[in-house]
């Protein structure tokens, strides 16, 4: 798998992986980004092929029947996420670093499909409290969903673990600091 590299950025929700990831893409343009699939509709001004590629349960079950995933998760209940084969495909042929913002179970199934190829980080939130606060202030979920985001969250943290580094994002350019030094470090 050599040049074949990908980079997997994993957190809870609200734990600021995706400002993580847009920091990241904008610095180093051999990177870039793995858009996943996902079978919940678009929140705020998320756009189809952009943020994800947005596909009705239906039409991710006839994709997971074909064999067109690398990995796939069924994050919520009948809401799933998950990497296209055709996507990675696409920046390998390109010569680029796929980088996967994705979730902790998905992140932990792509260090284990790729191995020495993959640079895995897990991005904590420095408390649940503090997480707690995030989605709230964040604005794009109703109570309840904040609560099994924050109980979903207190699980995914046992995990990190399983990653190859463990970044906290308490203070944000600290935290951004750190991830550009392991680009620096492991991927150039």
């Amino acid at each position: 798998m050599k040049n074949k590299r990908v980079l997997i950025i994993s957190a809870p929700s609200g734990a600021g992986k995706s400002t993580v990831v847009k920091h990241l893409l904008a610095k180093y343009d051999f990177l870039e980004f793995s858009v996943s699939a996902t079978s919940r509709a678009p929140r705020g001004e998320e756009t189809d092929g952009k943020d994800y590629y947005f596909l009705s349960k239906d039409e991710f079950e006839k994709k997971i029947k074909a064999g067109e995933f690398v990995e796939y998760e069924e994050v919520y209940s009948g809401f799933y996420y998950g990497t296209l084969k055709s996507e990675v495909e696409k920046i390998w042929k390109k010569g680029n670093v796929i980088l996967f913002d994705i979730d902790v179970m998905g992140g932990i199934n792509l260090k284990k499909l790729y191995g020495e190829s993959a640079l895995s980080v897990f991005i904590r939130p420095p408390s649940t409290n503090e997480l707690r606060n995030r989605l709230v202030k964040r604005g794009t979920d109703s109570p309840d969903a904040i609560e099994r985001r924050v109980a979903k969250a207190e699980h995914e943290l046992t995990y990190e673990g399983e990653f190859d580094v463990v970044l906290v994002n308490d203070i944000l350019e600290n935290c951004l600091a750190q991830a550009e030094k392991l680009i620096k470090n492991n991927l150039q």
